[in-house]
């Protein structure tokens, strides 16, 4: 299996701000929120989930995922 290409992303969540971010390598924005979230354990909401803000380090572009805990399914934000 091919390996997609690695960026750079900085993620932070939601109640922490970015002084609390982290620079990831990742193959997605998806995938960088995800392992965010693995890796730095930030808090949960009521609801079992994380919010998690990305940002291309190269382009600029940020998305917003929520990831639910209980099945581990990363979404867009609403």
């Amino acid at each position: 299996m091919i390996e997609p290409e690695q960026h750079r992303y900085f993620a932070y969540a939601e109640g922490l701000g970015q002084a609390h971010g982290h620079v990831l390598e990742a193959g997605s924005f998806e995938a960088a929120a995800v392992g965010y979230t693995e890796l730095y354990s930030p808090p949960v909401d009521a609801d079992d989930e994380i919010r998690v803000f990305v940002v291309d380090l190269e382009g600029g572009q940020e998305h917003c995922f929520v990831i639910d805990l209980g099945d581990g399914q990363a979404e867009p934000c609403n």
